[in-house]
């Protein structure tokens, strides 16, 4: 697999952004302030991107869940 890999459905990251690749998520976590980065939900979310790009299978699936999760986590806290 790679970064190139596409989501089986695109990650809705608010407003009109939407994460279609492993690389698009990776990508947007890199962009987002470095204590971020650090919390617990991100740093799942970028183990499971790893994973995907390495490994590929459900762990496309399972680096898009973080990836909501991680996005919702955020809102809460908002």
């Amino acid at each position: 697999m790679s970064w190139s890999t596409a989501f089986d459905d695109p990650v809705d990251a608010g407003g009109k952004r939407r994460l279609l690749t492993l690389q698009q998520a990776a990508d947007y976590i890199m962009q987002l302030p470095e204590d971020a980065q650090h919390q617990t939900h991100w740093q799942t979310a970028i183990e499971t991107l790893i994973q995907a790009a390495e490994t590929g299978g459900g762990w496309v699936m399972f680096a898009r869940i973080a990836m909501l999760r991680a996005l919702h986590a955020d809102e809460g806290r908002r």
